[in-house]
């Protein structure tokens, strides 16, 4: 099973095999059917002002506590090293490092470096993710390019990045992705949101078909609307929370943690045959419109 942690402007993970347990990232290890993984997981400290942390870490100090070994990287080191701290104080052992998922040099550097830090390289959890709530005809092409430059190119160069070393290598290994309920639908004024996330989408089942045969598995989680600090706002207003309530079947929104335990499943070795998927974990809200 793999660990996994959602951010802003920061993007992926990567896991070693010899240990095993995850929005630009941290990478860790754990250990797993007595053998010890490594992740690195981008974005798991909480970024600067907009480009904020969309999961809290739950799913790291969760692998953490079962002796993980991670790489946890974030635009701002400081918040890396907030997060590994947490990590190593759940019994973990975590480093963190600096990464802009958004450049190709930094994306690189952070493979890397977690690379040198944690030995193998097996999973790799791409949570970055910005959005912004802005009606289409308002969107100015300066806020698309950001959205899209963390959120799509904020997978994609991790994600090439880890693909290149793995087959360099000729070793297998899984990366897991971080969509949305709105890479499979639309809501109004989010846009660049909606688009980015149905281009993660894309992008998975695309790198899913040429990695396959090296051995590389590529699959995503779909969330529904979790309470997180980027969206805790919302949950401070009891008309917007019923809301919410309302659009998921099970009337509920989700914790940090079921999104993680969704990842670890999807980088579960034991889940071998499974690529090229997108599992919503979203209480029933995409399944159809309550009458």
């Amino acid at each position: 099973m793999v660990p996994v942690a959602r951010i802003a402007r920061q993007g992926a993970a990567v896991v070693n095999r010899a240990a095993g347990c995850g929005a630009r990232g941290p990478r860790l290890a754990f250990r797993q059917n007595n053998r010890r993984k490594h992740h690195a997981l981008p974005g798991s400290g909480r970024a600067r002002h907009r480009r904020r942390q969309r999961h809290r870490p739950a799913g790291l100090l969760c692998r953490g506590a079962e002796g993980a070994r991670i790489a946890v990287g974030d635009l701002d080191l400081a918040n890396a090293e907030t997060t590994a701290a947490a990590i190593r104080a759940e019994g973990g052992e975590a480093h963190a490092v600096r990464l802009d998922v958004a450049d190709p040099a930094s994306a690189t550097e952070f493979v890397a470096a977690a690379a040198a830090a944690l030995g193998r390289l097996d999973v790799l959890v791409n949570s970055a993710g910005i959005r912004e709530i802005c009606p289409v005809l308002d969107l100015s092409f300066e806020e698309w390019q950001r959205v899209i430059s963390v959120n799509v190119s904020g997978t994609f160069l991790p994600s090439q990045a880890f693909g290149r070393r793995l087959v360099a290598l000729g070793r297998p290994g899984r990366i897991v992705n971080l969509a949305s309920t709105l890479g499979l639908m639309a809501a109004p004024s989010r846009a660049a949101y909606t688009a980015s996330k149905h281009a993660v989408v894309g992008l998975t089942k695309a790198m899913a078909l040429e990695l396959g045969a090296m051995g590389i598995r590529v699959n995503a989680v779909a969330p529904g609307v979790v309470r997180t600090p980027l969206t805790e706002r919302y949950f401070q207003d009891p008309e917007m929370a019923q809301t919410i309530r309302d659009i998921h079947a099970l009337g509920r929104w989700a914790e940090p943690a079921e999104i993680a335990a969704a990842i670890l499943f999807l980088a579960d070795e034991a889940n071998g045959f499974l690529t090229g998927s997108i599992l919503p974990v979203d209480g029933g809200w995409t399944t159809g419109k309550k009458m």
